[in-house]
């Protein structure tokens, strides 16, 4: 993989203000193309970037970062994207989770596993239970940057630039840490190499094996009712597994698994560094993570955003609110996915509890006559975000409940497929969000708040989630 020119001289597969006509499907397209410059992604006025005071610095950390190897490769890519293609088609169901904003403090191995204990462990349940494969997806190891409601935060007399996650600028409410720093744009490709080689290892190095299934529980779990329920599945585990040993079947395939990365790309200038041409193909991927999604504040159609995600051959996805009409999604799909390649778009959906009844029909229903290939996930967490009297944003696990089955009560209204579920965890014991089995109020959550943006379930309630949608999926 090499590096990419500021602008490649390439015809462009998508038409746009950069020329180019529609081209072949790829992987093996006849057209390549071309990655609008940086500057030309400026012009285009893009949504929710961070305002550096001091330009040169940003061009030294883009030239940084522009001579780093790649953080994934495209082969990685291409196989995450077939795996999403057998998700549209209704054959897998994806499992997208992990913290809503990550910080460099927490880059350590106790983090990191336990945010993949509790993804693994909710991929068992949905595998098992349901008798479906799942995909699985970390939100981790570039999700270091947030967008936000205000450019401004205020408390009492005094007012700063907001925090838009470690990747921007810093938590600390002082006008020094809240002072935009490109540099830290090098800082999140290191922690997010870091985190990959972590994760990496553990996949692959036995402990991802399901024989391990009672060795990721853990006291709190244990003890907790849905604890108890996953032990009585990771039994029944044991016995089939030693049941296909018994009788000579080879297990070596369930000692590992398929684990891929994803991020939001938002900071234009680190993902259209780590965008680079691909030596087997000559196609550009962003190299940062195997997939990246365009948030609902960041999805304009003329935007500087679906203009750079259009560009590359990475699996991709957009968040679509309660405000999207179906027209929006067509036009987004027509411009991100003109060929229609299954697996290259992943549509999320973020409508909240009390409105995707409501929403999602006309979307889905016309989206869906419209051909349109793509995989349909539910996010049940930012539709349902409320302040607590005690000033803490939360939200309650009832409402999550409530969103995953409305999303799946109306794709089976309009016969389409259900196809994933992107959640916002961790794989520690917090107190984030209301509800659940443990029946945390109000009251507890300042017990253990953690989250430095927007609040996320605990390993409890994210392995209950998982238990009440393999019923849904059954169902489905």
């Amino acid at each position: 993989m090499t590096g990419l020119p500021a602008r490649a001289g390439r015809e462009s597969t998508a038409g746009s203000r950069f020329g180019g006509s529609p081209g072949a499907p790829y992987p093996g397209a006849v057209s390549v193309p071309s990655v609008p410059s940086l500057a030309e992604l400026h012009a285009l006025a893009p949504a929710q970037q961070p305002s550096y005071p001091d330009r040169a610095a940003v061009d030294a950390a883009v030239t940084r970062l522009r001579q780093m190897p790649p953080l994934v490769f495209a082969g990685e890519c291409d196989e995450l994207k077939a795996k999403l293609a057998a998700v549209a088609r209704g054959e897998a169901f994806l499992l997208q989770g992990g913290d809503c904003a990550e910080t460099f403090a927490g880059v350590t191995a106790d983090n990191t596993r336990n945010k993949l204990r509790v993804l693994l462990q909710m991929a068992v349940v949905l595998t098992y239970a349901a008798s479906v494969p799942v995909v699985k997806l970390g939100r981790l190891a570039g999700q270091y940057a947030k967008p936000r409601s205000s450019d401004l935060e205020t408390r009492g007399d005094v007012t700063l630039p907001a925090y838009r996650g470690d990747a921007v600028n810093g938590f600390d409410f002082t006008p020094e840490s809240r002072v935009p720093d490109p540099s830290r744009l090098v800082d999140v490709y290191n922690a997010s190499a870091a985190t990959l080689n972590l994760v990496r290892a553990f996949v692959t190095g036995g402990y991802a094996d399901l024989r391990q299934v009672h060795t990721w529980n853990t006291d709190f779990v244990l003890g907790s009712e849905v604890g108890r329920r996953y032990e009585q599945l990771a039994a029944e585990i044991d016995k089939a597994m030693s049941f296909m040993e018994a009788i000579g079947v080879d297990v070596d395939e369930l000692r590992r698994v398929d684990f891929h990365s994803s991020h939001e790309a938002l900071v234009l200038e680190y993902e259209h560094a780590l965008t680079r041409t691909d030596s087997r193909t000559q196609l550009p991927y962003d190299v940062s993570s195997h997939f990246v999604w365009i948030g609902e504040r960041t999805r304009q159609l003329d935007g500087a955003h679906v203009e750079l995600m259009s560009r590359i051959a990475n699996p991709i996805g957009v968040k679509l609110g309660p405000t999207t009409s179906s027209d929006d999604a067509i036009a987004l799909a027509a411009k991100l996915n003109p060929t229609n390649e299954p697996g290259r778009l992943t549509f999320i959906t973020r409508m909240g509890a009390g409105k995707i009844r409501d929403h999602l029909p006309p979307l889905l229903e016309k989206v869906h006559a419209a051909g349109v290939e793509a995989a349909w996930v539910c996010d049940p967490m930012h539709g349902n975000t409320f302040e607590a009297s005690s000033g803490y944003k939360t939200r309650r696990f009832d409402d999550v409940i409530e969103e995953v089955q409305g999303f799946f009560d109306v794709h089976r209204a309009v016969g389409t497929w259900p196809g994933g579920l992107h959640v916002e965890l961790t794989g520690d014991d917090v107190t984030e969000c209301v509800g659940g089995g443990e029946e945390l109020s109000e009251a507890d959550l300042a017990g253990r708040y953690e989250s430095v943006c927007d609040p996320r379930l605990n390993r409890v309630q994210s392995l209950e989630l998982s238990f009440l949608v393999a019923e849904m999926l059954r169902k489905a």
